[in-house]
């Protein structure tokens, strides 16, 4: 006889605020303060429940076993050239992090940066780096205990020795470097002494910083008359002359971009030529090699195109076609091979998702050939030479295969292997990903990925994973979790919902906004496509998202209980009435919406999972992960819905458990591998134990 656990007594309040007209109902506010004595001891008795729930899941010490071992593959990042110096990032079988190196041209390979070094915890992460142009220093960016709070320190490459910084406050900042090395242009967040609480994360503003400087005399060159959740990019000419910054307000799918001559005036105060405002559509710029200014844009062309002018004339008007709109693939990515006696155009696209690259003739776009790839997967990092060269490097990966590192040498057109991941690649014969489309409850086709075993028959415990939001496209990438899964006999599915990019921007917009709901139901029908055509049933079939992805799953237990049998909801958005109101909340107001706004309040209501929870329904078996140093998605949401599907549920917790797992010092992004496994571990075994799959179904309560 199965023991009945018992959940956490939460105290549930009558508080009930009025929003326009509307009355909002939010009994577990309480929980939105962790360091309360009354929250701390909640938490702790959650801890003991999931502690006696995991000793139930048969399967999890297997599930870690061969996660480590998948994890052993490593990666090897593509090369980034300076002059003759090579930097790349590469993770072996043993390591935690990435570790950052350089070949000298001598061919010597060093280390330069290891975040176990710096941090033998492992909560250190190195979040980016930027040689200069000549390779001789480099700006990097680190952060700890997985805030993602990033600082950038500048190293002598010759001697790895730290010779500028630590700048804080610099998250999510590029570094565009002066050509002689004297100095960058960067991001910098406002000093938060003085500011609101609520508003510590935003005010960027773009500054020069001078090898040397002290920060606080780095000049502010853009920004500051701008609202304060505006993002910024920045970007320089290979020749220092031409200074590019575009920004969006949060992550609106619309930017600003203005250009500056430095020709012209002072550097550390430009004077900026607005290029677009106030214009509904997303567009980059850059000066390429050959001097001229490539233009990436979605403006009338929702799949992308690429067009050209020179820097002095960057109007609008000017643009001339280079690459044209596809009516079915996404343009996302470039790189220019101008050391040839035809210079070529390297581009990159997603074609319902699945990497394909092209060859076009540099002065008119004519497209040449097309670049054979190894199957069903992504292409990434699409680089050539700072310099100028012949040749390019790309990443290609698929659901089961990891990343490889290709050549492209435009002379001859031909592809060869570069760098492979450093461990054991898994053998993964006799397991398929198909690609396959269903339709939605509106009429418009979806596609979906489904791994299983060649040998599949009849239905199977599965999991359905997706995402649906922010233009994200569920490119096939390497998934230890679900190549594990499907190992022990499941199906593993990804469906490409809209509020993504898998189609270009006209299917993000169709999921956003007051639209949110088809994302959702794109997720229904999924997991019912699934259970028609045999692969799965109610009973099997669990579905797991984290992010914007917890929502999506928040939302679908919520709306179709009858579906799902398990959820996993890591890092979730929950509470819709008042997300904006903690980490980076405000700048998701353009794809969710606002609860300023009347309208925006009733479509936010209309599905926020934490308001759509009710007494007396039977709610699926589900596991809520959270880490406490997320500094983007409060872990408050998932506190507060974790317990009020505790109060509610009229399901058997014996056999639908509510749980949830909080992990300290951990962020939203980069983690260590021992952590990646353990977490994976806990969440497959929690799917095997609630689906039946293999051997758990003699250890399932039922």
């Amino acid at each position: 006889m199965t023991e009945q656990p018992t959940y956490p007594e939460a105290r549930r309040t009558d508080l009930v605020e009025i929003l326009h007209g509307e009355k909002v109902a939010d009994p577990y506010r309480w929980l939105e303060d962790a360091d309360t004595p009354e929250t701390k001891d909640w938490l702790t008795a959650q801890a003991g429940l999931l502690d006696a729930q995991r000793a139930r899941w048969p399967s999890r010490e297997r599930f870690a076993g061969r996660l480590a071992e998948l994890m052993r593959t490593g990666f090897h990042g593509p090369p980034s050239f300076r002059r003759d110096r090579q930097f790349f990032l590469r993770r072996t079988a043993d390591q935690e992090h990435g570790v950052l190196h350089t070949v000298e041209p001598d061919g010597t390979e060093r280390v330069l940066i290891d975040p176990m070094r710096l941090d033998p915890d492992g909560t250190t992460t190195l979040d980016a780096y930027h040689p200069s142009p000549d390779g001789t220093l480099l700006a990097y960016q680190l952060s700890e205990g997985g805030t993602e709070e990033s600082t950038i320190r500048v190293m002598d490459v010759e001697t790895t020795e730290v010779i500028d910084g630590p700048i804080d406050r610099t998250r999510f900042s590029p570094v565009a470097w002066f050509p002689d090395g004297s100095g960058f242009y960067y991001v910098r967040q406002l000093d938060p002494a003085g500011l609101p609480e609520d508003e510590r994360q935003y005010h960027r503003r773009v500054r020069l910083h001078r090898i040397g400087q002290d920060p606080a005399d780095d000049a502010m060159v853009f920004g500051e008359a701008q609202d304060k959740e505006y993002i910024w990019s920045v970007s320089l000419s290979r020749d220092g002359r031409w200074l590019i910054v575009t920004g969006s307000r949060g992550t609106d799918p619309r930017t600003d971009v203005f250009i500056a001559d430095l020709a012209e005036g002072d550097p550390a105060s430009p004077r900026f030529e607005t290029v677009q405002q106030d214009v509904d559509a997303q567009t980059s710029m850059g000066v390429g090699i050959d001097g001229r200014l490539y233009v990436w844009t979605d403006l009338d062309s929702p799949r992308g195109r690429l067009l050209v002018t020179d820097p002095a004339t960057p109007a609008r008007e000017h643009w001339r076609p280079l690459i044209d709109e596809d009516p079915e693939a996404v343009l996302t990515d470039f790189a220019i091979l101008d050391r040839l006696e035809r210079p070529l155009l390297v581009v990159a696209w997603t074609r319902h998702a699945v990497g394909e690259l092209t060859l076009h003739d540099l002065g008119t776009g004519e497209r040449l050939d097309t670049v054979p790839l190894p199957g069903l997967g992504s292409v990434a990092g699409v680089r050539g030479r700072y310099d100028g060269g012949s040749e390019a490097w790309f990443t290609f990966t698929g659901h089961v295969s990891p990343p490889v590192v290709y050549r492209l040498d435009g002379r001859d057109r031909r592809v060869t292997e570069w760098a492979r991941p450093p461990g054991t690649l898994p053998e993964v014969s006799g397991i398929e990903t198909r690609l396959v489309d269903y339709g939605s409850y509106d009429g418009p086709t979806v596609r979906m990925f489904v791994i299983a075993r060649a040998d599949q028959d009849g239905p199977r415990p599965t999991i359905l994973y997706g995402y649906g939001g922010f233009g994200i496209s569920m490119a096939p990438a390497y998934n230890a979790g679900a190549l594990a899964w499907v190992e022990a006999g499941g199906v593993y599915a990804v469906a490409c919902l809209r509020g993504g990019g898998e189609e270009g921007e006209d299917w993000h917009r169709a999921g956003m906004l007051e639209h949110k709901q088809r994302v959702f139901d794109d997720f229904h029908a999924a997991g019912e496509w699934l259970c028609d055509e045999g692969w799965t049933t109610p009973e099997r079939l669990g579905i797991s998202g984290g992010s914007n992805g917890g929502l999506l799953v928040g939302a679908a237990l919520t709306q179709r209980p009858d579906l799902y049998r398990s959820v996993v909801c890591s890092a979730p958005l929950l509470d819709m009435v008042r997300y904006e109101q903690r980490g980076l909340g405000r700048f998701w107001s353009g794809e969710y919406g606002s609860a300023k706004d009347p309208d925006q309040l009733r479509a936010l209501l209309a599905y926020s999972p934490y308001h759509r929870v009710q007494e007396g329904l039977a709610y699926p078996a589900s596991l809520f992960t959270v880490f406490e140093s997320d500094t983007r998605v409060d872990p408050s949401h998932a506190r507060k819905m974790c317990a009020a599907l505790q109060s509610a549920t009229a399901a058997d917790p014996a056999t639908h458990p509510i749980l949830i797992r909080v992990e300290t010092d951990v962020g939203h992004g980069a983690r260590a591998v021992s952590r990646s496994v353990e977490l994976a571990a806990d969440t497959l075994a929690f799917h095997a134990w609630s689906t039946g799959l293999g051997s758990e179904a003699a250890g399932r309560a039922i």
